[in-house]
Parts: structure tokens; sequence; C-alpha cells
């Protein structure tokens, strides 16, 4: 069943694997937040059956993505964002309505890229 979230930015029937949203990014410690770009990872199996919606971090500080599961987004301006942005390897469950805007959607290359270093951090 379909459900309306309403966020600022605009109403959504529902969110989508590969959407890119600015959300309230949790630390991992749970001490603090950071609004940050996020992407939505959970599929619309998922989102047909549970509330919340699973979303993978992303940083502007490109610099710090040396890691070997970090990825550049190619296509960062096609998808909404305004600075390069990268994929950081943290992973979050949150009630949708704590997204503040829905920004744009990921290219395929881009999701696949995300896809593949997901598939490795969860060794599917």
């Amino acid at each position: 069943m379909l459900t309306q979230y309403m966020t600022i930015g605009e109403i959504c029937t529902m969110y989508r694997k590969g959407d890119v949203v600015l959300v309230a990014y949790p630390y991992t410690d749970l001490k603090a937040v950071k609004t940050r770009p996020a992407v939505v990872i959970s599929s619309d199996y998922y989102h047909a059956e549970q509330p919340d919606i699973i979303l993978s971090a992303h940083t502007t500080n490109i610099k710090m993505a040396t890691g070997f599961l970090d990825y550049i987004l190619q296509d960062w301006s096609i998808a909404g964002l305004k600075f390069p942005t990268a994929f950081k390897p943290v992973i979050v469950t949150l009630d949708p309505n704590l997204i503040v805007y829905h920004i744009g959607s990921l290219s395929l290359r881009d999701l696949d890229e995300i896809h593949a270093r997901l598939r490795l951090i969860l060794d599917l």
C-alpha cells in the first residue's frame, strides 16, 4: 500500500531506490546529526511492508573518500546535487518524515556502483 509522505520540498507518493534526499543524518555514536545528502537504498518491496526508509550517507568532502568502499558520484549534477559528492559506507534506517527535501535521483551508472559496494559491505 502506498502512502504519502510530506516533505518540506515536495509531496512524494513514495521514495524510490536511488532517490537523493536531504536528511538530518545521525552520527554513528547517535550523539548528534548533520543535515546531509543521502540516497535511498531500500527497495519498493521493503517500502510496501515497512514504514521506514534505508539510506546511505553521502559527503561533499570528497578528499576523504579514499576507502575501497567509498565511491565518488560521476553524475552528481544530474542527480540534483550542487557539489561533487561521494558515497560513504554508512547505512541508517529512518522515519521518512525526517527527510527535509527530495533533491533528485542517481543515474543508473552511479546506482550500479553503489549497489556493488553494498553487496561487498553486506557480503551478498
